[in-house]
């Protein structure tokens, strides 16, 4: 992408931010620690933009300078990957530094044996898309149905599996938990 288009992108991207949040250029301005007008010509291309500038208003937009300046659009579309030995399907999915998030469809039920139980460090998070998930913690066995969460620390010995069918979840991983369940790792 030539700079000129980087430009206008994180400039739309500025105006964009500033306006889902409902907020004036004054606002904004004032967030940032700047005059309305230096905001104004920054969003209107009339200004360039230092970078003492962008990481301020990333800050006061609140979200990260990376995420704001980010050109890459080459992988809009994710394609699943097959784990045939864990019966899942996964589709990968970005998410904030740090955060993992994995579209899962299980066909399996989670496994009997509480030895095959996983603990790790982490924190984990579940929200059901379709069908009924079995979510195994320590010797607790829940259901969790379509357009439902779960939310558990993953120290828990945990297991997921379906119920009497497919099931689709998003499984959402802290970076501890996102180490344990990289598919390489399953």
């Amino acid at each position: 992408m030539a700079q000129d288009e980087l430009d206008g992108l994180v400039r739309r991207r500025i105006r964009a931010l500033r306006v889902a949040q409902g907020w004036s250029l004054e606002e904004l301005a004032g967030r940032a620690t700047m005059s309305p007008s230096s905001l104004s010509r920054i969003e209107n291309g009339q200004r360039r933009i230092a970078l003492d500038q962008l990481v301020t208003l990333a800050r006061a937009l609140d979200t990260s300078l990376d995420q704001l300046v980010e050109t890459d659009t080459d992988d809009v579309i994710s394609s699943p990957m097959i784990d045939g030995a864990h019966g899942v399907l996964r589709w990968a999915m970005k998410a904030e530094p740090g955060m993992s998030v994995m579209r899962h469809r299980m066909t399996d039920p989670p496994p009997d044996n509480p030895a095959r139980m996983r603990a790790h460090p982490g924190h984990e998070w579940i929200v059901v898309l379709s069908g009924t998930a079995i979510l195994m913690l320590g010797d607790r066995r829940f259901r969790v149905e379509t357009n439902q969460a779960a939310e558990f620390p993953t120290m828990l010995p945990h297991a997921i599996g379906a119920a009497e069918g497919p099931c689709e979840l998003l499984g959402i991983f802290d970076r501890d938990a996102r180490r344990a369940h990289s598919p390489e790792k399953s």
